[in-house]
């Protein structure tokens, strides 16, 4: 479906810079919305889905708060609540440093990493889907273009 169908876009854009940013700007809402409702069965939300991504990613080490924060996709997250909430669910381990007790470490655990890996998978089914239509260059192109729009 084009842009404009989309957003019911009555008037042409200014320009195609112009649609090319309203364009990501709905792709990524979309994307967003799809992404989590494949996780809604998991109890746990992107940002969440993201925190336990980056534990696993350093497991068996530990991860600070703070670097949590700086590996985040959606900055905007408050790291701390996000994680008494995946510790409330039994997903991750907080571990107080003995030395300094303001120092928290944060751990995935076993339920952490399954959970994860039956929603990463829910994820890929969803993104196959959707990436369907593309082929490896143009999904490497379509990257490449949004590191060019970041930058």
């Amino acid at each position: 479906m084009k842009i404009e169908e989309a957003i019911r876009q009555e008037k042409p854009f200014k320009d195609m810079k112009s649609k090319a940013v309203i364009n990501c700007i709905y792709t990524a809402s979309w994307l967003q919305t799809n992404m989590n409702l494949a996780l809604k069965p998991f109890k746990i939300s992107m940002q969440q889905y993201n925190i336990l991504r980056i534990l696993k990613g350093q497991n068996p080490k530990s991860a600070s708060i703070k670097l949590l924060q700086e590996r985040m996709l959606d900055k905007m997250s408050n790291s701390s609540r996000l994680v008494d909430k995946l510790v409330d669910k039994k997903l991750v381990d907080r571990i107080v440093c003995p030395n300094d007790r303001r120092r928290v470490e944060v751990s995935i655990n076993q339920n952490g990493l399954l959970l994860l890996e039956l929603a990463t998978n829910e994820l890929d089914k969803l993104l196959n889907q959707k990436l369907t239509n593309f082929t490896l260059a143009e999904s490497a192109l379509l990257s490449d273009l949004l590191d060019k729009f970041r930058s």
